[in-house]
């Protein structure tokens, strides 16, 4: 039996560094291809390939009442694809051709496949245009995962 923990690397500081911020590190980007089931703290450039909204939930005629709204967006980088699970203002964020940065991403299982999302830990922002072209015959989202309970011997 083989676990995978996401690994990260720490910065150079040292713990004992004097008056250092303690949970501030420098992230270290992780690529479509090597997100795995059951981790998270990811933190990624990606394209928006397409978005698609699934749910929207909610009075319009009132705005200040929640409302919620959820889209799949496939977002990938060079080396694969994955589907994006945004929701409410994030939505807005995820427009096809745009270029974002997620940080604290987290991988939730849907239906055996992979989603990544981001939750209240963490951030969608948009940056300026990538310069890679997405992989899109890599989709991580389409090879499904089977739960399996393992028992020690």
């Amino acid at each position: 039996m083989e676990t995978s923990v996401g690994t990260q690397q720490q910065g150079g500081a040292s713990a004992g560094a004097g008056g250092a911020k303690p949970g501030m590190r420098k992230p270290v980007f992780t690529k479509v291809d090597q997100l795995k089931p059951g981790t998270n703290g990811h933190t990624l450039t990606v394209n928006v390939v397409s978005s698609k909204t699934v749910l929207q939930k909610g009075r319009a005629a009132s705005s200040h009442l929640r409302q919620t709204r959820i889209a799949e967006c496939l977002i990938g980088d060079e080396t694969g694809t994955i589907v994006f699970t945004a929701r409410n203002e994030q939505v807005d964020l995820m427009k096809p051709n745009t270029t974002v940065i997620l940080r604290n991403a987290k991988i939730d299982m849907f239906k055996g496949s992979m989603r990544l999302a981001v939750d209240k830990w963490g951030r969608v922002e948009v940056t300026e245009p990538a310069k890679f072209v997405v992989k899109e015959d890599n989709n991580l989202s389409l090879i499904e995962y089977e739960l399996v309970n393992v028992v020690d011997e």
